[in-house]
């Protein structure tokens, strides 16, 4: 069978583009840097949306919907963020056949039209916290698109909230990254997060402090999964978000902001994806087990369903596929490139033994199992190659970061994997040198893998990274 996928290890740019296409997950938008997000991927998209709604409930943040036209006059206010986002903001100028009085800005993200509004219902002490999320879509005009990571058009969830002190915010926004970002990435996506804090280079428009989710790709390059910010009050006072204190006094609150986009689908494949397609994580995949018929037979339709009915009862999210006038081979493909963690194959040969093939995507291990065996299998299978990916993925990242003295021990070290090093050893100026030179400081991290209160804690190290 002719190869459907260029290699990994030949090309892996043409891989991830091909996975994309021959898995059918998604196409080029009709204008530049947009994207067509496929039902296949977008399928993911709604467990993602799902898993992570209901962390960010339980974090006690409430969903809304803000407009996507945005006054430019609001981004004007707060003098760093808009000057951090000039350059991808898409400008309505003209609408109903008129130029309008002032433009609009689609919306790159919402603090001011959130800080706007939170300015509005914020009265005394008893109105905080205000915690909001919205899930929505947003533009940011992408010079050099690539599918999911960078795309002009994208969606993602975006949280925005008011607190009375410094240290509720601080640790709202610590909350989110581990509670609720973490978790999801670990423990549904099977991918490994480094938790850190960006530089001052690296910092949100307009944040105090900027935290990041890094995690490495299967090239050794980092992608950022995920960000939680700390505002301070410069959007409160932008906004004139005021409250009334206990104590009588007119106070500014202290906000925060945090996201997370496709862009993790674009992580997911990059981290899991091998040279047969897609590796889906079974707590994530939409469809965790696909029972298959091999070949039209007696009973063999029927074995099948019941299969598929024993699967649904144990909680296992099954779809049946009897089309038998569409070569086998060609179906057992397309649920590889999808990436479909089990496929149970029945045939008329296995019926007649009493048993059905459990294919197993991670490890590509196929083996027969009796009938009435099946679920128990199956259900065993998802749950260790859940584990069994992400183990490899942490795998991978341990091999390939370095940890070393110099910028330049780091530069070289970049190229294949991550560098780990004092960030004394680096400084604003080494950040700089790296940056020329297509690398970045990914973020700080303390010696125990917690994240800095500053810069300038003590022993802060810098992992540095090529980053998509």
């Amino acid at each position: 069978m002719a190869r459907v996928l260029t290699p990994r290890a030949e090309d892996f740019p043409r891989w991830y583009q091909d996975l994309i296409n021959k898995a059918r997950m998604a196409d080029n938008g009709p204008v530049r840097g947009t994207m067509v997000i496929r039902p296949a991927a977008y399928a993911i998209w709604e467990r993602m949306q799902a898993e992570m709604d209901a962390r960010i409930k339980e974090a006690e943040a409430q969903n809304a919907y803000f407009p996507l036209f945005i006054p430019e006059s609001y981004l004007s206010r707060e003098a760093q963020h808009v000057e951090g986002f000039s350059p991808e903001l898409a400008v309505v100028t003209h609408a109903g056949g008129k130029e309008l009085s002032e433009p609009i800005v689609v919306r790159p993200t919402s603090e001011t039209i959130f800080g706007e509004f939170m300015a509005k219902w914020i009265d005394s002490y008893r109105d905080l916290p205000l915690l909001l999320n919205q899930w929505a879509n947003v533009v940011r005009w992408e010079l050099r698109p690539r599918t999911f990571l960078r795309t002009t058009e994208f969606l993602w969830q975006e949280g925005h909230t008011a607190h009375a002190t410094e240290a509720d915010a601080r640790d709202y926004a610590r909350r989110i990254l581990h509670s609720v970002y973490e978790d999801f990435m670990a423990n549904l996506l099977a991918i490994p997060v480094v938790p850190g804090r960006k530089t001052k280079g690296e910092r949100f428009a307009g944040a105090t402090n900027t935290m990041t989710l890094e995690a490495m790709m299967g090239d050794g390059k980092a992608l950022q999964m995920g960000t939680s910010h700390e505002l301070g009050q410069n959007f409160a006072k932008a906004f004139d978000i005021t409250y009334t204190s206990q104590a009588g006094s007119v106070e500014h609150a202290w906000t925060t902001s945090w996201g997370s986009t496709t862009r993790m689908i674009g992580g997911l494949i990059m981290v899991h994806g091998d040279d047969n397609g897609l590796r889906l994580p079974p707590r994530l995949a939409p469809v965790q087990a696909q029972i298959m018929v091999v070949k039209a037979g007696e009973g063999v339709t029927e074995a099948a369903i019941k299969l598929r009915d024993e699967l649904k009862a144990a909680g296992v999210r099954t779809k049946l596929d009897d089309r038998a006038d569409i070569p086998f081979g060609r179906r057992a493909v397309d649920a590889e490139l999808q990436g479909i963690p089990v496929r149970v194959e029945v045939g008329p040969r296995d019926l007649a033994a009493g048993n059905a093939v459990v294919a197993r995507r991670t490890d590509g291990s196929k083996t027969p199992v009796a009938l009435g065996e099946v679920a128990a299998t199956v259900a065993a299978a998802l749950e260790a190659d859940q584990q069994a990916l992400f183990d490899s993925a942490l795998a991978h990242r341990e091999e390939r970061t370095v940890d070393v003295k110099t910028l330049g021990e780091a530069l070289e070290a970049a190229q294949t994997g991550w560098a780990r090093l004092p960030w004394s050893a680096v400084g604003p100026e080494g950040e700089a040198e790296a940056n020329g030179k297509a690398v970045t400081v990914r973020c700080l991290v303390n010696p125990d893998g917690s994240v800095p209160e500053s810069d300038d804690s003590p022993d802060v190290q810098a992992i540095l990274a090529r980053a998509y």
